[in-house]
């Protein structure tokens, strides 16, 4: 996938001041560089100035150990796939510095987070699931999570990041209205280039946008949007 520059620049610029990244934080850089995760773990502190931690491959694996690194290294922002996080909330995870927790890369069940709330209120630490495409530049939208969404195992996976455009329609590509479910296209500053040496499939896949004039992702994914404008995400199409 082609991603120039300026994405990454456009996702953090949609970010900073949202969950006021800045030189005072202290990243992980838990996931694979093959990941996309990596692209914000990595670019999202050093272009604002904070610090990544770099979690040897080792250490990710061991709870325990991954736990003791948090603590030590005083992280505050920690960006995690659901499936890992279910796993740090089997060991002791109080006394830790964490302000932001970030999802991204596969669902997230919210009930899962009633244990994290248990020690670490919303107050003292932000809660954002987000929902994302290599082909969009990462993350798309966001949700931030409290302990009565995580009660009520809500699906949104929230609004468009500033910049970013979603919209839910039928096979034709005609918008459908709220609580209608279809395909996810995704258009604005996240849009790829298309794929390297795949010319069909990158004419296939990355279509005009009728609405800004831009380029829009046609996701394979399946969703609804809400009255409000947040986007439930419902699986793939295929």
């Amino acid at each position: 996938v082609m991603v120039p520059h300026r994405n990454p620049v456009a996702l953090i610029d949609a970010t900073r001041e949202e969950y006021a990244l800045g030189p005072a934080d202290v990243w992980t850089f838990f996931h694979s560089s093959a990941f996309d995760f990596s692209v914000w773990e990595i670019w999202g502190a050093l272009l604002t100035g904070g610090r990544v931690v770099v979690v040897p491959h080792d250490t990710s694996r061991e709870l325990d150990r991954f736990r003791d690194l948090l603590r030590v290294e005083r992280v505050t922002v920690l960006s995690q796939t659901p499936s890992a996080f279910a796993q740090l909330l089997d060991v002791d995870h109080t006394d830790l510095a964490v302000r932001l927790v970030v999802f991204g890369g596969e669902p997230l069940d919210a009930r899962m987070l009633l244990p994290w709330f248990d020690t670490h209120p919303e107050s003292g630490c932000r809660v954002v699931n987000m929902f994302g495409i290599t082909e969009t530049t990462v993350h798309v939208t966001a949700q931030t999570l409290t302990r009565g969404l995580a009660l009520a195992g809500t699906r949104s996976v929230g609004t468009a990041l500033p910049g970013w455009h979603v919209y839910v329609t039928d096979p034709d590509g005609r918008l459908l209205p709220p609580g209608v479910a279809g395909e996810i296209r995704v258009g604005g500053a996240g849009v790829a280039l298309g794929y390297l040496g795949q010319e069909e499939l990158t004419s296939r896949r990355f279509t005009p946008d009728p609405y800004t004039g831009g380029r829009l992702y046609l996701s394979g994914d399946r969703g609804r949007l809400r009255p409000d404008g947040s986007l439930d995400h419902l699986g793939r199409l295929d």
